[in-house]
C-alpha cells in the first residue's frame, strides 16, 4: 500500500461517521457455510466442470452502446470475461464548467453495460491501477452471494483480481463499488453501471413470442452532489480527498446538485442524440443505483416495459412513464413510427429540465399523417 494511498484513505476516513460499517463483513473473503455444516461443496468438481465450458471474451464498449451478442443464446453456457479497470478522473459535468472528481468503471459513467445469458459464467477481472489513489470494489446486484462479490473484490492501488459468479437471474442488474464505510460516496461519483442477463431464448412478449430489438441503448442515470462556495458558485478541488467532506456534506441533504443522463448534462444530446430510423425496434436499458426515476419517452411510449428489469416478469404494455426505484434497472421496448426528435427524460420534470436528467432520440423516415397532422396551422382568433 503506497504512502499516498494511505494518508488519502487517513484523510477521507477522518470524521465520517459510517467509516467502517462495513469492514467486518468486507473482511471476510468468504461466506462461512451454514449453521450446522449442511451446505457443501466439492470447489475441486466445481473448477473442472466450469473448465470444460467455452470461454469467449467480450470487448466492451463505452456507454450509451453496449458490445456484440447475440439475443439468443448459441449452445450451451459459456464462460464470459470481462475486464474493467477503475479510473479516477476529473470530469465537467455541464456547460459552466462544474468539475466533478469521479471514480468510474473503464473510464465512463456510468460503466459498460455488461451483457451475458442466463446459466453462463462470468469472469470479472477487475483492475485498480497503481495512479489511483483509492481502494475500490465491486458488488453485481445480479450475483448470488453475500455482498455480491464485494467481499472479494477489495483491491487496493497497483492490485487487481478476478471474480466468477454463475447468471442464474434473467434481467437487468445494477452492478457499483462498495468499498467499507464509503458506499454512497463512490456510487454518487459516478462508480456504477448495469449487467443485462437475457433468457437463452431470447425476450419474449405478454404472449409468448419473440422480440427482436434492432438496436440497444443504455442509458445510466447519475446523480451529483457538487459543493458551492459561499458566493453560490461551484466549488472545485485538488483531488478527491479534498473534496470529500464537502461532497460528503452536500450528500446529506439529499439534493442533488446535478441529475444527468450518462455522465454530464447533454450527453445524449445534439450531435451525441441517439440514433434509429422509422420501424426501428429498440431497446432502452436505464439504471439509477441511487434514487428512483420515472423515464419516459416524449411522443412515443414503452410498448413492452420491465419497470424492474426482470425478463421473467410479464412485461407492462403501453407505458407513457415506467417507474425504477432507486438501486434497480429498467428496460423499455419500443418501435418507432414517425420521424423526429424525441426528447428521453426523468419525468420529474424539475429533474430534467432544471437538473439535467433528459436526453434526445433522433429518428429518420417518412411522416404518416394517419399518426399525427396540422390540420390548421396557427392563426389570429
Amino acid at each position: 500500500m503506497t504512502e499516498q494511498f494511505q494518508v488519502t484513505r487517513r484523510t477521507i476516513l477522518a470524521g465520517a461517521a459510517f467509516a467502517g460499517a462495513l469492514a467486518p463483513i468486507i473482511a471476510v473473503p468468504q461466506a462461512a457455510h451454514a449453521e450446522g455444516g449442511d451446505i457443501k461443496t466439492n470447489a475441486a468438481a466445481t473448477t473442472a466442470d466450469i473448465a470444460k465450458l467455452k470461454r469467449v471474451k467480450a470487448d466492451l464498449v463505452r456507454p450509451p452502446f453496449v458490445h456484440e451478442h447475440t439475443q439468443k443464446a448459441e449452445g450451451g453456457p459459456k464462460v464470459v470475461e470481462f475486464t474493467l479497470t477503475i479510473e479516477e478522473k476529473t470530469i465537467v459535468v455541464d456547460d459552466q464548467g462544474t468539475e466533478v472528481h469521479a471514480m468510474t468503471f473503464n473510464g465512463s459513467v456510468p460503466g459498460p453495460l455488461m451483457v451475458v445469458h442466463e446459466g453462463d459464467y462470468v469472469e470479472l477481472t477487475l483492475v485498480n491501477p497503481a495512479t489511483n489513489t483509492l481502494q475500490h470494489n465491486i458488488d453485481f446486484h445480479s450475483s448470488t452471494g453475500a455482498l455480491g462479490g464485494g467481499a472479494l473484490t477489495v483491491v487496493n492501488p497497483g492490485e487487481k483480481t478476478v471474480l466468477r459468479f454463475k447468471a442464474t437471474k434473467a434481467g437487468v442488474f445494477v452492478y457499483h463499488c462498495a468499498p467499507p464505510g464509503m458506499v454512497p460516496w463512490h456510487v454518487t461519483s459516478g462508480m456504477n453501471g448495469a449487467m443485462m442477463v437475457l433468457p437463452r431464448d431470447g425476450l419474449k412478449d405478454h404472449k409468448g413470442n419473440d422480440l427482436v430489438y434492432d438496436k440497444v441503448y443504455y442509458v445510466g442515470e447519475q446523480d451529483f452532489y457538487v459543493p458551492k462556495d459561499e458566493d453560490g458558485n461551484y466549488k472545485k478541488y485538488a483531488d478527491h480527498g479534498e473534496a470529500y467532506a464537502d461532497v460528503l456534506a452536500v450528500m446529506r441533504t439529499l439534493t442533488p446538485s446535478h441529475i444527468v443522463f450518462n455522465g454530464a448534462v447533454g450527453a445524449l444530446t445534439g450531435e451525441h442524440a441517439l440514433t434509429a430510423k422509422v420501424g426501428d425496434r429498440v431497446l432502452i436499458v436505464h439504471s439509477q443505483a441511487n434514487r428512483d426515476t420515472r423515464p419516459h419517452l416524449i411522443g412515443g411510449h414503452g410498448d413492452y416495459v420491465w419497470p424492474t428489469g426482470k425478463f421473467h416478469n410479464t412485461p407492462d404494455l403501453d407505458q407513457e412513464t415506467w417507474f425504477i426505484p432507486g438501486g434497480a434497472a429498467g428496460v423499455a421496448y419500443y418501435t418507432f413510427h414517425q420521424p423526429g426528435i424525441y426528447a428521453y427524460v426523468n419525468h420529474n420534470l424539475i429533474e430534467a429540465f432544471e437538473l439535467g436528467a433528459a436526453g434526445h432520440f433522433k429518428v429518420t423516415g417518412d411522416w404518416n399523417d394517419d399518426l399525427m397532422t396540422s390540420v390548421q396551422p396557427p392563426t389570429a382568433i
